[in-house]
């Protein structure tokens, strides 16, 4: 299956990350190339990009498509919570610009057999790294209801998450829940009519939770914020894309401490703490999809970019 996909917020990303043809730049989640063949187009010969996924499908498909810059790029396996250590083993300290497309791919829900798809029959999978070994299967089937429950209702925003986390319990001692369709009526018989019959599929948001759940998401955006702002050189820009809730608010957050760290009291005179800006948050607002996009891309409707930008204190 050829890997297809259409990045969201392209045009206003490139732009938000103010390429210097010499710099050096990462894309940390690359998928199947969309944002890096915009940077790579960008780069000079002295430029430089790192392009970081942790599936290898997408990784080979990116081969191909960034063929024609092959020459200023390298290609690393690995997931981008490790980008630290990757960029180290490559001898950079700082880099110009990194990044972030976060979610799931159009080719990993597509794909059935990744089991990322509520909509077609698969084994329960979900990783975006196949060479790690949990598995939404482990998930469903191993997992106390309680910790269930909590990962619906938290990542999945589901109101039926106690009925739906109850239900997989009561399956799952009769026989495991092995493919996504089982799964999904499952789902469905756990709501009220009204709600399976929604706009919406009624999986939706318990496959997202799983996916979130199963892939470590949040883990890896929350150990992963700070490590990235440190990489960026003065004047150096990061800039995600955001597709979850959950995900907006910590990026929000992290970009307002980096920006005001201090601790001090408000009604104290001077700072005491100590600790300074690491520089300022470009975008007061996140950066939305607009209507033309809306209407091309229906998978771009919960997205949000936010940027921030490095200054030297």
């Amino acid at each position: 299956m050829e890997f297809k996909h259409v990045s969201v917020l392209l045009e206003e990303t490139i732009d938000s990350l103010n390429i210097c043809p010499d710099g050096i730049y990462v894309d940390g989640t690359t998928g199947g190339g969309g944002h890096s063949y915009e940077i790579a187009k960008r780069l000079g010969d002295k430029g430089r990009l790192i392009c970081i996924d942790q599936d290898a499908e997408a990784l080979a498909a990116a081969r191909v498509r960034l063929a024609p810059f092959e020459e200023k790029i390298t290609f690393v396996k690995s997931n981008y919570v490790h980008m630290k250590e990757v960029l180290s083993e490559l001898s950079i300290p700082k880099v110009n610009g990194i990044v972030l497309d976060l979610g799931v791919s159009s080719y990993q829900l597509d794909n059935a057999e990744r089991g990322f798809s509520y909509r077609e029959d698969a084994p329960l999978d979900m990783r975006m790294d196949r060479e790690q070994s949990t598995t939404a299967k482990d998930i469903v089937n191993e997992y106390p209801e309680s910790e269930l429950f909590r990962i619906i209702k938290e990542y999945g925003e589901e109101r039926f998450a106690r009925n739906i986390a109850r239900n997989i319990c009561r399956q799952r001692k009769e026989k495991p829940i092995e493919t996504t369709l089982e799964l999904v009526d499952l789902i469905r018989t756990s709501m009220p009519a009204k709600a399976r019959n929604g706009k919406s599929h009624p999986a939706k948001r318990t496959f997202q939770a799983i996916r979130i759940e199963c892939n470590r998401e949040l883990d890896v955006l929350r150990q992963a914020l700070d490590d990235m702002i440190d990489l960026l050189c003065d004047g150096g820009r990061l800039s995600i894309i955001t597709f979850h809730s959950l995900e907006d608010r910590m990026v929000k957050t992290s970009f307002k401490k980096q920006e005001n760290p201090c601790t001090c009291p408000p009604d104290f005179p001077v700072c005491v703490c100590g600790k300074k800006p690491k520089g300022k948050v470009v975008t007061r607002k996140p950066i939305l999809p607009s209507e033309e996009e809306l209407e091309r891309n229906t998978r771009s409707k919960s997205a949000k970019l936010r940027v921030f930008e490095k200054i030297e204190s």
